[in-house]
């Protein structure tokens, strides 16, 4: 709702529209007072009109009539049962190691990514565990932002992309659990006594993802293979079937908890 006050609050010139996924809000020539905010606001108003129903914003460029406008996602859309989905995206992600963690910085609200080291899974595989150093800026941005994204990328072009709820975990139990000595090499040894990078040291953190939704493709044909399909299919002018693409939904992945309980 933030952005919706920052446009009637913060804006307020001859006319403006904000969208958003949530409302479609239009402002004509000033605005009396805020609806979400106790603060009123006392320019003079001619019009004042507010829609409150669900509004996606999206982009089309094309108009394709009753073909597909993505051939493409439609050629290579996979939809086996939900086990092989959450299964074969835990030994994808498990397999790739290293992936890259998205999150809104904290500090200037823009979206920045980092590389992360997986460290281990559980629900098998649906929730990635990361290492991580309490002070670093991950750990802000996630405070300000659980919304994460984790995008994982090997060298044959196999992707997965995973959205979720990120939390930060202290507990000595849990750190133990996953440490690994390894970490002394990034955290280093102060000296002190106590900031030593052992499974002690209170910089040693968790940040826990919670999956809630994933895209990946995964491809059974090697890469030279690959290359021949998209070579015919150049010629053929046919989209190249070269992924099993597949999608996880939130409700996918919350039968699957249910299911490991």
């Amino acid at each position: 709702m933030s952005g919706i006050h920052d446009v009637i609050c913060g804006s307020l010139d001859n006319r403006h529209i904000k969208e958003t996924s949530n409302h479609h809000i239009k402002l004509d020539h000033g605005l009396p007072s805020c609806p979400f905010c106790p603060i009123s606001t006392t320019r003079q108003s001619k019009h004042f009109r507010f829609i409150h129903n669900i509004k996606t914003m999206s982009f089309s460029n094309a108009s394709t009539g009753d073909k597909a406008a993505d051939p493409y996602k439609q050629a290579n859309k996979d939809e086996p049962d939900v086990r092989t989905k959450v299964q074969d995206l835990g030994n994808f992600i498990t397999s790739c190691k290293y992936g890259m963690m998205t999150t809104k910085s904290a500090g200037s609200g823009r979206l920045v990514s980092r590389c992360m080291a997986l460290a281990a899974t559980e629900n098998n595989g649906v929730d990635l565990i990361f290492h991580t150093n309490t002070e670093s800026g991950k750990t802000d941005d996630v405070a300000g932002d659980p919304d994460v994204n984790m995008s994982f990328l090997n060298a044959k072009g196999e992707w997965a992309s995973v959205s979720g709820r990120a939390s930060i975990m202290t507990d000595r139990d849990v750190v133990k659990k996953y440490y690994s000595p390894a970490l002394k090499a990034w955290l280093g040894d102060l000296g002190d006594g106590v900031h030593d990078a052992s499974e002690n040291d209170p910089r040693i953190g968790i940040v826990r993802l919670d999956a809630e939704t994933a895209t990946y493709a995964l491809s059974s044909k090697g890469q030279v293979m690959q290359a021949v399909e998209v070579a015919q299919s150049a010629l053929r002018g046919k989209p190249a079937e070269v992924n099993s693409l597949r999608h996880v939904s939130q409700a996918e992945f919350k039968a699957w908890r249910a299911h490991q309980d």
